[in-house]
């Protein structure tokens, strides 16, 4: 069996790296499918919701909170992902006419 690589101890080491741990469990991720953003002078809060058709209610699956100067680094960096991807798989359909909350989502349950 292939033993992981180990960094080399002597190697010179990069002072900007960040050491970003990421847990199998957060790997995994949730998905959402609506966000609900509140804000106050000192920070940003984004609930990431998922809705499903037919239930009454929603579930917030994670809330992240940041300052006002993360949310703007993470609106350019979203911005930059957007046009990228556009790039590479082509123009993201916006639907026209949306409602700012998803009202009428809960409509009929399909059936089997």
């Amino acid at each position: 069996m292939n033993q992981p690589q180990q960094p080399d101890p002597n190697a010179p080491q990069d002072p900007n790296a960040i050491n970003i741990e990421l847990s199998e469990e957060i790997a995994e991720g949730e998905y959402a499918n609506l966000a609900m953003i509140a804000h106050s002078n000192s920070e940003f809060v984004v609930d990431f919701i998922r809705l499903m058709p037919g239930l009454p209610k929603a579930k917030v699956k994670a809330r992240i909170v940041i300052t006002p100067e993360h949310a703007k680094r993470l609106h350019a960096a979203l911005g930059e992902n957007i046009e990228r991807y556009e790039q590479a798989f082509g123009t993201i359909k916006a639907q026209q006419d949306v409602p700012n909350y998803p009202m009428g989502f809960g409509g009929k349950m399909g059936e089997a």
